[in-house]
């Protein structure tokens, strides 16, 4: 599985707009054969930043991102930055998330 985190900063004026902004990427992208996950989260920390949450089959991730949503999603998505995006992209064992064994509930 390809397991990876982007932690996109976007302009003060963007944040109310930008889960729409990402709106038809994140649709299209879930709807792919290969996507496990593709899940937003806003920082608690940082009001101006987005964190995405992505898994992909081993087969699933190249064409991800061969896709014509991704790049017309990236598209839409960079008049809303203040920089660059930062990503951890790795290969990891699994193919979608476990049960936390130091938190489990019966």
């Amino acid at each position: 599985m390809y397991f990876i985190v982007v932690r996109f900063e976007v302009k003060p004026e963007s944040v109310a707009e930008f889960p729409e902004a990402v709106r038809e990427f994140t649709e299209a992208t879930r709807a792919e054969e290969g996507n496990l996950f593709f899940d937003w989260s806003k920082s608690l920390e940082n009001d101006q930043e987005f964190i995405l949450v992505e898994g992909f089959t081993d087969e699933g991730a190249g064409p991800h991102v061969n896709s014509d949503h991704f790049k017309k999603g990236l598209e839409a998505i960079r008049p809303h930055l203040t920089k660059t995006p930062r990503i951890i992209s790795r290969q990891v064992d699994g193919n979608g998330w476990d049960e936390m064994g130091e938190l489990k509930l019966d």
